[in-house]
């Protein structure tokens, strides 16, 4: 019988990701020569080579298979631990949030929370950023994630990411564009943080510009840029890995974006256990793209 646990799985699975010993070590904080004897325990339990030995590790085809049960049996547990770590919170969370993070990170941290606390409600709406405020001013949401600065300005709002805000477009567009006509651009429709940094900035050289493309939904946005219809402005971590970053002397410098989860108080249980889920699972792999 092979019996295979947590902390082995956790190791391989560092390994897979990082490709190195080193790197794989520092992530789950052990020492390398420990991570090395467990893979090397776990490939001679399996009788398989799960590692393609190199300058970078990568994986067999016995390791990509292993790889997604690891990550699945690792996942379950990590639910059964935090199930069963508090008592059951029950209760309603008002949340908003843009359609763009939506459509990119909400579906995993929903699975994952409803997973955990299953007697509290969600009940979530997209709007744009600004809309997104006014109504939280309005108490319309107990909490929200929206592109803005200055959480301090609310006794309870937190700063969970800033990054570099971009030009984005597919990559034969300035095969096609001439410098003297308007820039063309896809944009959410106002008010949009997005659409007034884009447009000031061209405004601000002097550049004239024309919105061909306006829409609400980030993948109906990103399918205007890939047809090559205009640009548009994204964060780094938001720009699909068939668009790219449009590095050109024609294009002002565009501002970083901030974002921030505000909300009204820390007295409501549910609440404040959906905010810390949500900064868990934004702001490590979000931080890594800065």
């Amino acid at each position: 019988m092979i019996n295979v646990d947590t902390l082995t799985l956790e190791s391989f699975i560092a390994v897979a990701e990082t490709g190195s010993f080193t790197k794989a070590s520092e992530r789950i904080h052990r020492t390398q020569s420990a991570v090395s004897q467990q893979i090397a325990k776990l490939e001679m339990n399996l009788r398989k080579c799960l590692f393609v030995r190199g300058k970078n590790f990568s994986l067999t085809p016995d390791g990509e298979i292993f790889y997604g049960y690891a990550k699945q049996i690792c996942k379950l547990h990590k639910q059964a631990v935090e199930r069963f770590k508090e008592p059951e919170l029950e209760g309603q969370v008002r949340f908003g949030l843009p359609e763009d993070f939506a459509s990119i990170f909400l579906a995993d941290v929903l699975v994952d929370f409803v997973n955990i606390h299953s007697q509290i409600l969600l009940n979530i709406e997209c709007d744009l950023t600004l809309n997104l405020f006014d109504r939280f001013k309005k108490n319309e949401f107990d909490m929200v994630l929206i592109k803005m600065c200055k959480p301090e300005d609310f006794p309870n709002g937190v700063d969970v990411w800033s990054e570099k805000l971009e030009w984005v477009g597919n990559k034969f567009f300035f095969n096609s564009f001439e410098k003297q006509k308007p820039i063309p651009l896809v944009l959410s429709p106002q008010p949009c943080l997005y659409r007034s940094r884009a447009t000031n900035a061209l405004e601000d050289k002097f550049m004239k510009w024309r919105l061909v493309f306006s829409s609400t939904s980030y993948t109906s946005k990103i399918a205007a840029v890939k047809a090559g219809l205009g640009i548009t402005a994204l964060p780094k971590s938001m720009i699909p890995s068939q668009l790219t970053v449009l590095n050109n002397d024609l294009l002002p410098t565009l501002s970083d974006t901030h974002v921030s989860l505000l909300k009204h108080d820390n007295t409501n249980l549910a609440v404040a256990s959906f905010e810390e889920f949500i900064l868990k699972k934004l702001r490590p792999p979000l931080t890594e793209l800065r």
